[in-house]
């Protein structure tokens, strides 16, 4: 199998188990606006370091995948940075190197 279905899996796993517990977030909860939803990462400690650990990873992608998609010449690459915040890092980060490694791909065959 190429590496690069594994990162479309990952991709499609991400967004699946993230958004399972969003969904319960939405259909558990009386208050679902996005002031709320922050709020509850900020409940225990856990939560706060989950919360901090994934904004360290969200900035760290960001600082290395803009110039690595610019150097490469990808279409849409901005798509990314609204669909992290939007849906999930664990759905865009995997997708961004899905999208990568398809580029990859195809500048090897054109040469």
């Amino acid at each position: 199998m190429k590496l690069k279905y594994a990162y479309l899996l990952l991709a499609i796993l991400g967004l699946c188990y993230t958004w399972y517990f969003n969904i319960q977030f939405f259909m558990t909860e009386e208050n679902t606006s996005i002031l709320h939803y922050i709020a509850q990462t900020k409940t225990t400690f856990p939560a706060k370091s989950y919360s901090a650990d994934l904004l360290v990873v969200v900035f760290t992608f960001f600082v290395w995948y803009i110039p690595e998609a610019i150097k490469l010449k990808m279409k849409h690459w901005w798509l990314f940075i609204p669909l992290t915040f939007v849906l999930a890092i664990a759905f865009t980060f995997p997708l961004f190197l899905y999208f990568r490694a398809c580029k990859l791909e195809k500048l090897n065959d054109d040469k």
